[in-house]
């Protein structure tokens, strides 16, 4: 891909000023990215370092990987990059600018993060879910703040740059006043707690973007049609926790009013559909599809009142509604993590948080842990900020 297109987008997504400084330095020195993977425990995840080696303005030195074979093969991917089987001391001896923490599995994060910001680097680029607690999340989140470590959540669509076009046109009226929002995972094998913690994150914090903050949850966990009991528990994989239940059901109160749902059934996803979330109005609805292109759509017209008349689903672009894209590789930046990555780089010079940060997904896992909080308590209500910081399913029932 050719830088111009990264500018492109950069500037697509109102982050190009700083980015365009990391330009005008990069002759005189590249910042310096480690990366760390876990062959058998999580690998490289959804490749986050290689987009590090691929922007003009970085360069991976170094990569961790604790399983020989694995580290062998990712140095041969990433090509001469000096090789640690520790990440802990590839990061004490190469002190890198930037860290790529890449392991899906997310019972590691926390010592990884913390390694990271205690190494002194300016900025992560951290895969979801963000941390397994609330807890973990509040100590990540002050270890940022205390170091001014710039952490990238790679939820990717946050960064896509259709995302503020569409939030515009909800906030303009285009689809008359927002009733609710409707959020499901895959729904695949994964479907109910896992589908919650690995997929969730991604349309709950859309959900935060256009409905503002959560308030309140109700929620409950259902292990084929019942509820389920602490005889259903069972550690999640991924290193996610304690899970249960083969479906979820979940109600948010947010700021700004309309309620947000999250709903994930086993085995009711439907191939490329499904994974989204849908802003539904009096006059119209707006859908959000995950990993797509276009991500955002529009349908005119009350989505209650039923019509002979054909509806048409009208593209959302960078460019503005029905216009065409004119990123014509954004699918393949977007799966790449460049949005990510430029954001990341403007993040830290203009020193602001990234569009993803570890506030943002601090409030993923505390929506996530609201679902099992409310399930403990028979679906009643919970507030936020939760007082239970800790995964709620290994507390007792009410």
């Amino acid at each position: 891909m050719r830088r111009r297109h990264f500018l492109s987008l950069a500037l697509a997504g109102a982050v190009g000023a700083g980015v365009e400084r990391f330009a005008q330095a990069a002759s005189e020195r590249k910042l310096r990215v480690a990366a760390i993977g876990h062959t058998g425990h999580g690998a490289f995840g959804h490749d986050l370092d290689l987009v590090w080696s691929r922007l003009s303005q970085t360069e991976v030195v170094a990569v961790a990987d604790a399983d020989p074979a694995g580290l062998a093969a990712r140095q041969k991917k990433l090509g001469p990059v000096e090789g640690f089987a520790d990440y802990r001391r590839m990061l004490s001896m190469v002190k890198p600018d930037i860290v790529a923490i890449c392991p899906r599995f997310v019972d590691e994060r926390r010592e990884m993060v913390l390694a990271a910001i205690e190494s002194g680097a300016k900025g992560i680029h951290l895969e979801k879910p963000f941390c397994r607690t609330p807890a973990e999340a509040d100590e990540l989140v002050a270890a940022c703040q205390r170091g001014n470590v710039k952490l990238a959540l790679a939820l990717r669509n946050r960064y896509h740059p259709a995302l503020p076009v569409a939030a515009k046109l909800v906030a303009d009226g285009a689809i008359g006043q927002v009733v609710e929002l409707r959020a499901r995972g895959k729904e695949d094998h994964r479907g109910g707690a896992l589908d919650l913690w690995v997929l969730g994150p991604h349309v709950l914090n859309l959900c935060v973007y256009f409905a503002g903050k959560p308030l309140m949850c109700s929620a409950s966990l259902l292990q084929d049609g019942r509820p389920t009991t602490r005889a259903d528990l069972r550690e999640g994989a991924e290193g996610v926790g304690l899970i249960a239940g083969n479906a979820v059901h979940a109600r948010f109160e947010m700021e700004r009013g309309a309620p947000a749902f999250f709903d994930s059934v086993i085995g009711a996803g439907v191939a490329k559909a499904g994974f989204g979330v849908q802003i539904v109005g009096t006059d119209g609805v707006v859908d959000l599809r995950m990993d797509t292109e276009p991500m955002a759509n529009l349908l005119a017209g009350n989505p209650f009142q039923p019509t002979s008349e054909a509806r048409a689903w009208t593209p959302i672009s960078s460019a503005g509604l029905g216009k065409p894209e004119p990123i014509a590789d954004l699918k393949a930046q977007m799966a790449g993590h460049f949005p990510v990555a430029l954001d990341l780089l403007a993040a830290i010079a203009d020193d602001r948080p990234p569009l993803c940060s570890a506030a943002d997904g601090r409030t993923t896992v505390e929506m996530i842990s609201a679902v099992f909080e409310s399930h403990r308590f028979a679906g009643r209500r919970v507030t936020f900020p939760l007082t239970t910081r800790e995964n709620p399913l290994g507390l007792p029932e009410s």
